[in-house]
């Protein structure tokens, strides 16, 4: 491969971290706080290339000779790295809970939520915390609302969102089962559904995924940022 396409392909990657971290695509990898790291990163990648770019343009490359063909073809190469700069891969999602399963709840020291107001707008995650570790009965009688996308397990409908630590890698995967009246959508959908937990139905033999009665249904379209923290 030529130096020059070397610089070029160099170039292009910066291009496409720097893209990524200011359309706000990477959130689909990493956590909202990266976004300077991959701004400096790209930032730093592009200004080596260029400075390549121009060094090299300066004067040829001690024994380096440029045939007509030659100069052409190695630009096909680029193709693959403009589709990864133009044709970004979407989040998590279905598929990726149906691989690795339900994180299930981390294990804390119970009563120690604060109260909760009804009507409340929850992360999932906290919801299945609550509904397995809290003694004081927060969610009891209460109407929550979970917004998160559907995986499906044969006829169960499934809400899930995902929380990471520090990227996609490291996605840990928290169920609600919804039970109750909520159609037939498909995989992935995004819901906000608003109901009340089923008592007692977050327990080992369930994974640690409780049950939300279902009181209403809305299709949403998907977050910016579609996971949890």
């Amino acid at each position: 491969m030529r130096r020059e396409t070397q610089h070029v392909l160099l170039l292009l990657l910066g291009g496409a971290v720097l893209r990524i971290a200011v359309d706000g695509t990477h959130l689909r990898y990493v956590r909202p706080g990266h976004r300077w790291l991959l701004l400096a990163a790209g930032a730093v990648v592009v200004t080596l290339a260029v400075v390549a770019l121009v060094r090299d343009r300066r004067g040829p490359v001690p024994g380096h000779h440029h045939g007509g063909a030659e100069r052409h073809v190695p630009w096909l190469l680029l193709a693959p790295v403009l589709v990864i700069a133009l044709v970004a891969p979407p989040a998590l999602g279905a598929d990726a809970v149906g691989r690795t399963g339900s994180g299930g709840a981390v294990v804390r020291d119970g009563d120690v939520f604060g109260p909760l107001a009804d009507g409340a707008a929850l992360p999932v995650a906290e919801f299945v915390q609550r509904a397995a570790w809290d003694t004081g009965g927060s969610l009891d009688g209460r109407t929550v609302e979970l917004t998160g996308f559907v995986v499906r397990r044969g006829a169960a409908v499934d809400l899930a969102r995902l929380t990471i630590a520090c990227c996609a890698a490291d996605a840990r995967a928290h169920l609600v089962h919804l039970a109750g009246d909520v159609g037939d959508p498909p995989p992935d959908t995004w819901l906000r559904v608003r109901g009340t937990v089923v008592t007692g139905s977050a327990t080992a033999a369930t994974g640690y995924v409780p049950v939300l009665a279902v009181a209403s249904v809305e299709v949403v379209g998907a977050p910016p940022d579609p996971y949890e923290y």
